[in-house]
């Protein structure tokens, strides 16, 4: 489980998105998240309670333990440990192995500030995958209680106006602010991949894996019929097709639920967006630039 539970119901409390933490005392010294990627690699993020320092590390293939990628406190700032490019490469990756880590969502936002922008970056569009990342952090909330009288109200306040109903709880954790405020994508500052001691040449292997992973994809058989339609898509930047597209899909036997949910309404444009870029084997960004 890349997730502990602990941490994934960290993940439901606004307050951990701020550097902050609820009941500390009931969570353990150390939290952890380990995401596989492909080939043996994971990325790995470390948080220590209740100081909220956070690593981020790569586990190379056959290790126990992960080497370290970048360190930051809390609050940040945070070090240019990835480029944008890799993590948004690597969150892809990870998407299709694992169902329940669907891109953008918990990788993009507990990692992206170890991948600030950079003057190579299409800032928008950082900014964008950002925020649809923290805006898919959502949590169960009960139904609203029952409103209304107890008994029969007199015929002058029988309308529905004397007898309103409480807010509906929102199942989104992240208030609209908190949102704008994490998705601005903060600039490049510690320079760590300049350290001698950075792992260079494993980054570079596993970058180069998820690469060649994600170009395999639309030559599989059950994708390889839905390549024309989804390069028409990628070109046109239209999305009122994709139905079409998860019914080509479907009928050549294609069952992949993050494929076929990122396709599906209730729609996530960017998420459907880096599907239909990874079908069609084009340039990521192709077709999510148009809806930034």
């Amino acid at each position: 489980m890349p997730l502990s539970e602990a941490l994934r119901r960290l993940s439901l409390d606004p307050g951990f998105w701020s550097g902050e933490f609820s009941d500390a005392d009931l969570l353990p010294d150390l939290l952890r998240a380990s995401f596989p990627v492909v080939g043996g690699y994971a990325l790995v993020l470390e948080i220590e309670v209740p100081s909220g320092e956070r690593t981020l590390g790569l586990r190379r293939p056959a290790a126990s333990e992960p080497v370290q990628l970048g360190w930051a406190p809390a609050r940040g700032p945070y070090p240019a440990s990835l480029r944008w490019w890799e993590l948004e490469m690597c969150a892809r990756v990870i998407a299709l192995a694992d169902p329940t880590l669907p891109h953008p969502g918990l990788v993009v936002a507990l990692l992206s500030p170890f991948a600030p922008v950079t003057g190579d970056d299409d800032a928008p569009a950082v900014a964008a995958m950002r925020e649809a990342a923290y805006r898919s952090l959502r949590r169960e909330v009960p139904p609203p209680a029952p409103s209304g009288p107890e008994q029969a109200p007199l015929p002058l306040f029988t309308d529905e106006r004397w007898w309103p109903s409480p807010p509906a709880p929102s199942p989104q954790v992240l208030s609209e602010a908190t949102i704008a405020e994490l998705s601005f994508p903060a600039q490049a500052m510690d320079q760590v991949r300049a350290d001698k001691r950075f792992p260079h040449e494993d980054l570079l292997d596993l970058v180069r894996r998820a690469g060649a992973r994600l170009d395999q994809l639309p030559g599989q058989e059950c994708y390889s019929v839905g390549r024309p339609l989804a390069r028409t898509i990628a070109g046109s930047g239209d999305l009122a097709r994709l139905p079409e597209l998860v019914g080509a899909l479907t009928e050549a036997g294609c069952d992949h639920p993050t494929v076929l949910d990122a396709l599906s309404e209730p729609l996530v444009p960017l998420e459907a967006c880096w599907v239909v870029e990874t079908l069609a084997g084009v340039e990521p960004g192709t077709l999510l630039r148009r809806h930034v």
